[in-house]
Order: C-alpha cells, then structure tokens, then sequence
C-alpha cells in the first residue's frame, strides 16, 4: 500500500533528527504552550485522546528518531492544540464518533440478525429493514469522515508543519518528505472510509442471497 510505503521510507533513523518522537511531541507541546497533556507509548495505533488529554504513538513512533517519528507526533501534537483552542470541528468529529460507534453497532446487529428473521418469517419487510441498516452504515462512514478528513487537514498542515518549521526540529529539505508523509496519512482516512462502504456492500450482497 502507497501509504504504508511512503511512512515506511522515512522511518530509518537519522542523527540529525536528534530526537525521539515522543520527544517531539513533548517539545512541540511546550514550545505550544500546551499545558498538561501526557505523551504515552500504544500499540492501539498513533492518535490523539482528546478525554484523556494524552498524545499516543505507536512504539516504533515513540521511540525512533526519524522523519516519520517526528512528523508524525507532530500531526498528533497538532490535534492537541485544536483541542487546547476550542477547535469547533474537533468536538464535533468527537460527539460523532461517539455516536457513530453505537449506532454502527446497532446496525450491524440489524444486518446479522436479518437472515435468521428472514429464515423465521419470510417477510420481505425485513430485506427492507436490512437494506435501511446498511444505508445507515453506509451514511454513518460518510459523516464521520466528511468530518475527519478538514480535522486531520488541519492539525498537519495548519499546525504541525508551521510548528516544525518555527522549531527546527526537521532541516529544511525535509519538508517536502514530511509534506508527503502528512498526505499519505490523511489518505488513510480516505481509504478506511471507501473499505468501510465495501464491507457494507458485501454484506448486503450476502444477504440478499
């Protein structure tokens, strides 16, 4: 995957980074005036946890001193300063999400439970229950990442990289790269989205034989 090779690229270690992502992170912070937010080691994936007020990175993030480690803490840094200054969008993306988890669950016990009621009743209203759960998934992915793709825009290209660059912390020819880096990372949130909608639509196919 183009992504997964783009961070991979930028992950050797490099002694002119001289730091630790989990040191960027704490710099940034600081040099952000930022106050009390944690940096923590994950293996739950790179993010920032707006209740808990923690930046977490991944181990290989945490601890290497390469162009990806810090771009990407960075990025994290940046959901941080959102949060700090009230971002709108970011406590919206927030109350989404929360919402979307129980309605996605929710709608896929619809669509589980769907054949077997089918199997019990042979109602066609319930190929139209399920068709209106799968909808629903599908909408649901839409909204969140409607939502999610202006935050992560955000916190990399209006906050971590002005950041980088105010600090020093990456030598300027590497700003292309980290542009790149923080690109590749958005598409994430692209591709989660477009195989979130292919799940939805095997089931459906599934089910409706």
């Amino acid at each position: 995957m183009w992504v997964t090779r783009v961070i991979a690229r930028h992950s050797t270690p490099r002694n002119d980074i001289g730091r630790s992502g989990a040191d960027v992170a704490r710099y940034l912070l600081q040099h952000a005036r930022v106050p009390d937010v944690a940096v923590q080691k994950t293996d739950l994936g790179d993010h920032y946890d707006p209740e808990d007020r923690v930046v977490r990175l991944l181990p290989k993030h945490y601890e290497a001193q390469s162009l990806a480690a810090a771009v990407i803490a960075a990025h994290e840094v940046g959901h941080a300063i959102q949060d700090y200054e009230n971002y709108r969008p970011l406590k919206q993306r927030t109350r989404i999400a929360k919402q979307a988890q129980q309605t996605q669950k929710l709608g896929f016990f619809v669509m589980l439970a769907a054949p077997i009621m089918l199997l019990l009743f042979k109602s066609p209203a319930i190929l139209a229950i399920e068709f209106g759960a799968g909808i629903l998934l599908i909408g649901i992915t839409v909204i969140m990442h409607a939502y999610t793709l202006p935050v992560e825009f955000d916190a990399s290209f209006k906050r971590a990289l002005p950041l980088l660059r105010a600090t020093n912390l990456i030598p300027a020819n590497d700003f292309p790269a980290a542009r790149e880096i923080l690109w590749a990372a958005a598409l994430t949130y692209v591709a989660a989205a477009a195989m979130s909608m292919l799940d939805v639509m095997r089931w459906l196919r599934v089910l409706r034989f």
